[in-house]
């Protein structure tokens, strides 16, 4: 509730008016989402040269393609008459319904590359058809045809050339110095251009590129046609991949082929070129899958190289999901990719009898055949060092980790009364977490939360909570545990590493909750008014009791149908609550607290920004998951009663939230100042026992 009476807001400024902007910022801004970088514009012109038919593509790049990037093919080539609409935005070859695309099978159908293109860089056409008797050159600049030099009309000209297109882009963001400057340096803006070259060119192994450096007599990249994808690993990625490629194929309604290196080869970073319907993309799902298959076969630190093409009938395929076609949505995702997953883990399996180790020949410097006695001892002597270094150094005991993630603690012997543990003997082990995706969400706000959170995160913290050995609780109405990581032991306020980790969980899934179901749904005023009854600073705000309920009301119900959507909070015309997000299946909160978090929603939750009101609600519905006790006092209970809710809640605790915590939680930096204190080390133990 608020401390006291707020002055008098001054008076919010008028409505500002709404203009129509002008058609040149329309198209800048449009190309601006297209062409980011110039790999960007290269990404789009090679699949309009793939479209044609080419089999042979050449680029010729200068100052990283910022100066001059140049693309020609031997493709089909662009009619004369087809010229002057070439470079306006939505006029296209590929479409001519909306039904279209719904079988589309070519890379392009917007018809807004070139247009982009023309709006951020000086643009120049040559072309020929085979039909035609000699090659048109048009320029372009802002969507329309310009003279190509001072006193001609902007007309196509004749001129000699090749069957096929060259297109010829230079001073790239001229005109947008801000993106100019944002860019990294000409070399590496020309990796990210071979990078774009070498994935196009592994799929396409039957057309021929190359790629190189205005002025380079060689090319930096080059590929001959008519050869396999495998041939083509080999010549773009070098041998020591290619040694080590595995490969499988899948199909049902669809097709799938994998080429992916076994458990000899240990790259620094992921290398997954993914091709869907010939169309190169991202996937977190697929990316997030393949990693988890090599967690268990890699070293920490090691990863694999795929090369994954899946072929889908075109109408199961959304591929107008991005402005620059980086994503897109096809049904029965998860069965399709976990079906690709179990081919490639069944292929991995086979493999796993062998393994190859390099390793280097101990040297003993050298010591030559004697047979004098002098000769023998330096050489016995040599081997004793060689042999000595090669005892491991013994572990003193104080610094001996004396815990292990699989032994059975104590709490597990003792019986306790929760609906999540079996009948059985048997001691109960940790339940099974289920993997949590992140949602696809394009708003702003909620990627710079997403950005907020990743930055805060502290590395060691992290790691300790990950690989921590759950102690015990210590003091259940203070949040009060105890962990071991190595040899230090640690207090920590379980349920403030249990709100961190449900706002993580809550922004991950932004979007795309499970629903909690209440069943008989409460109603939401009686919720409130229950919740504001018990609240003792109501009195400051200078409203009544029933005020302060029908603001509240007001306020969440005005937004009802923003809450339904966004946090499957879903509450029914009537003002009924039916349904609540789940952030954990495993978990289910204290409903208790369910009158105060609706309650807090009103005062706490900023919701005229956009940013802060995601922020602040998902705050407000970590803190009503976290297990923090209620402020206020409950029903009494027997003893006996109390003591079994204890150990309830101490074996949920230990069971799902830790557990969940060594999964999710990505540990921020603020958690150190007073909700995690090191109360022991064990070396320093030891230096305490060996003075007494």
């Amino acid at each position: 509730m608020a401390s006291g009476r707020r002055s008098p807001s001054p008076e919010p400024p008028g409505p500002q008016p709404i203009r129509r902007l002008h058609e040149s910022l329309i198209n800048r801004i449009a190309a601006g989402e297209i062409i980011h970088r110039p790999a960007s514009a290269l990404k789009e012109l090679l699949e309009n040269c793939l479209d044609a038919g080419s089999t042979s593509i050449q680029v010729t790049v200068k100052d990283g393609g910022m100066k001059l990037l140049q693309i020609q093919d031997n493709g089909c080539g662009i009619r004369k008459e087809d010229l002057p609409l070439l470079a306006e935005r939505f006029t296209t070859s590929k479409l001519t319904t909306f039904s279209d695309l719904s079988k589309l099978t070519t890379y392009g159908f917007r018809g807004e590359a070139l247009a982009s293109i023309s709006h951020v860089a000086h643009l120049t056409v040559i072309t020929k058809t085979k039909s035609s008797n000699c090659a048109w050159k048009a320029a372009y600049v802002d969507g329309g045809l310009v003279p190509s030099k001072a006193g001609y009309t902007p007309d196509p000209k004749p001129c000699a050339g090749n069957n096929g297109t060259t297109i010829t882009i230079e001073d790239m963001f001229y005109n947008t110095p801000t993106r100019l400057s944002a860019l990294r340096s000409s070399s590496e803006e020309y990796v990210r251009i071979l990078d774009v070259m070498t994935k196009y060119a592994v799929h396409n192994s039957k057309v021929s590129f190359s790629c190189k450096k205005a002025g380079s007599l060689s090319p930096e990249l080059s590929t001959p046609s008519c050869s396999d994808a495998s041939q083509a690993i080999r010549q773009l990625y070098g041998h020591s991949i290619a040694k080590e490629l595995l490969h499988v194929t899948a199909s049902s309604a669809w097709s799938a082929d994998a080429y992916f290196t076994n458990a000899n080869y240990q790259g620094k970073k992921i290398a997954l070129l993914l091709f869907i319907n010939h169309r190169l993309v991202e996937s977190h799902r697929i990316k997030r899958s393949i990693e988890s298959i090599y967690s268990g076969i890699l070293p920490k630190g090691s990863s694999p190289f795929v090369y994954l093409s899946i072929n889908l009938d075109p109408r199961s395929v959304d591929v107008n999901v991005h402005p620059t076609k980086r994503e897109v949505h096809f049904l029965n995702e998860e069965a399709i990719i976990e079906r690709i997953s179990d081919a490639i883990q069944q292929r991995l399996a086979t493999q796993s009898q062998s393994r190859v180790f390099e390793y280097q020949t101990l040297l003993t410097g050298g010591i030559a055949q004697s047979a004098s006695r002098k000769g023998k001892e330096k050489a016995s002597n040599a081997d004793r060092r060689v042999l000595g270094s090669q005892v491991a150094k013994k572990v003193l005991s104080q610094h001996k980790v004396r815990t292990s993630l699989q032994d059975r603690t104590l709490d597990s012997m003792i019986p306790v009364a929760d609906p999540l543990r079996t009948n059985s003997d048997e001691p109960v082990t940790a339940i099974r977490l289920r993997d949590i995706k992140q949602s696809t969400c394009h708003f702003a706000s909620i990627t710079e939360l997403r950005r907020l959170a990743t930055k805060r995160i502290h590395h060691d913290l992290t790691e300790i909570i990950k690989k921590h050995t759950f102690i015990g609780v210590i003091d259940l109405s203070r949040c009060l545990a105890l962990i071991q990581h190595n040899k230090n032991l640690y207090m920590v306020n379980h349920a403030a590493l249990a709100e961190e980790m449900f706002y993580q969980l809550a922004l991950l899934q932004f979007g795309d909750y499970n629903r909690l179901k209440l069943d008989p749904p409460p109603s939401l005023r009686t919720l409130i008014k229950f919740a504001v009854d018990v609240e003792e600073d109501t009195a400051r705000s200078g409203m009544s009791n029933d005020e302060i309920v029908d603001r509240i009301v007001k306020t969440l119900m005005d937004r009802r149908e923003m809450l339904h959507e966004y946090f499957s909070l879903d509450i029914s015309e009537t003002g009924d609550v039916k349904t609540l997000p789940h952030l954990l299946r495993e978990y289910t909160p204290n409903l208790d607290k369910l009158p105060m978090f609706l309650m807090r929603l009103g005062p706490q939750v900023l919701w005229e920004s956009e940013q802060e009101c995601f922020g602040s609600f998902m705050r407000e519905l970590a803190y009503f998951y976290s297990p923090a006790p209620l402020s206020v006092v409950s029903a009494a209970a027997s003893d006996e009663d109390e003591q079994e809710k204890q150990k309830s809640e101490a074996w949920r605790i230990q069971n799902i939230l830790f557990h969940a915590m060594r999964k999710y939680l990505a540990a921020p930096k603020f958690l150190l100042d007073n909700d995690i204190v090191q109360v022991a080390s064990l070396p320093d133990l030891y230096r305490v026992f060996e003075r007494c």
